[in-house]
């Protein structure tokens, strides 16, 4: 079975060389991979690393490097498919490491009857020092970033959505490519239509792969942000592709806003949510340093937990309330 992966990447210099690595690294015959990169005009090395892989490659079926002048992720992916070989296409992104047999491990999924699978996404830090160890214990948490199942769930099962998922090509012949329009928010639309259209999306946590977290708090934040404005943004013209858990930072917020509207007629709100966060952030807190090798930095959890929650819930309102006019731009042919 040829396999295609297919890697959209902007200013990945920092990463891709280990990507690369662990593509050279793949058990699978490589004469049965097509390596497929996608330069989304990339201002630092990223296409000269792309290129460098191309010429000295002399092991893969073929490795292709093409420019996406849209820049944006899901138009390089549908890029990406135009010009792939294979009978399956694989979804890997540049800011993160798969494991040698992932590609192995996916091909017996799929050649098992399966047309649609993936595995375990848990995150890696790329720094060894405690704030970023800390930092990704909150990426971590289910209620720092996401209950999905391709985080680290046990157990093969059916489910909603994948990371790093590999695709019999049929299904994008059926169901179409991905929403250039829905810049963070296209796997979950994709994954909606491909299971309306009565496909099952399989799970194997045989299958792993990482990606690496935003090494900062401030790059954190902002992506916390964007994911938030996006879900507000889609919200008003893909809604049945998101779940209720995609707006409880939104309804924390709303809680605070409320709160404050009403101190000038009570404190009541405002002190039992605070005492509920306070209590929320303190068990989750202390269950993380429980599990985990203590450092000091564990300590700033509970604030690490709520700039988590404020900022995307900010997003996904400042989304909802600019969606209204943004949809009239989706929605023109």
């Amino acid at each position: 079975m040829l396999v295609s992966i297919i890697i959209s990447a902007f200013n990945e210099e920092k990463y891709l060389p280990g990507l690369i690595e662990d593509i050279k690294a793949q058990t699978y015959s490589h004469n049965l991979l097509e390596i497929v990169f996608i330069n989304a005009m990339s201002t630092d090395k990223t296409k000269e690393i792309m290129e460098d892989f191309q010429r000295s490659d002399t092991d893969f079926f073929r490795v292709k490097v093409s420019d996406n002048p849209k820049k944006v992720q899901p138009s390089g992916f549908n890029l990406g498919y135009s010009i792939s070989s294979g009978d399956v296409v694989v979804k890997v992104d540049a800011h993160s490491k798969i494991t040698p047999d992932f590609i192995e491990k996916s091909v017996a999924t799929i050649q098992s009857g399966e047309n649609i699978c993936g595995g375990k996404r848990p995150t890696i830090v790329e720094t060894t020092d405690n704030f970023s160890k800390t930092l990704n214990l909150v990426e971590e948490n289910m209620f720092g970033s996401s209950i999905a199942d391709y985080r680290k769930a046990d157990g093969e099962r059916y489910v909603n959505s994948i990371f790093h998922g590999m695709y019999r090509k049929e299904v994008f012949e059926k169901v179409g490519l991905l929403n250039e329009k829905l810049i963070r928010t296209e796997d979950n639309e994709i994954h909606y239509r491909i299971r309306k259209n009565g496909y099952k999306i399989k799970y194997n946590p045989d299958i792993l792969s990482y990606q690496y977290i935003r090494p900062t708090l401030k790059k954190m934040i902002k992506q916390k942000y964007g994911n938030g404005y996006w879900i507000g943004l889609t919200s008003h013209v893909e809604a049945g592709c998101l779940s209720i858990f995609h707006f409880v930072p939104f309804v924390f917020v709303l809680g605070i806003i409320f709160s404050l509207l009403m101190l000038s007629l009570t404190k009541l709100f405002a002190v039992l949510l605070v005492i509920a966060y306070g209590l929320f952030t303190i068990l989750v807190t202390l269950m993380t340093i429980i599990n985990n090798k203590f450092n000091v930095t564990m300590l700033l959890i509970p604030i690490l937990l709520f700039l988590v929650h404020f900022s995307y819930g900010v997003g996904t309102l400042v989304g909802l309330v600019k969606g209204f006019k943004w949809k009239k731009e989706y929605y023109k042919k």
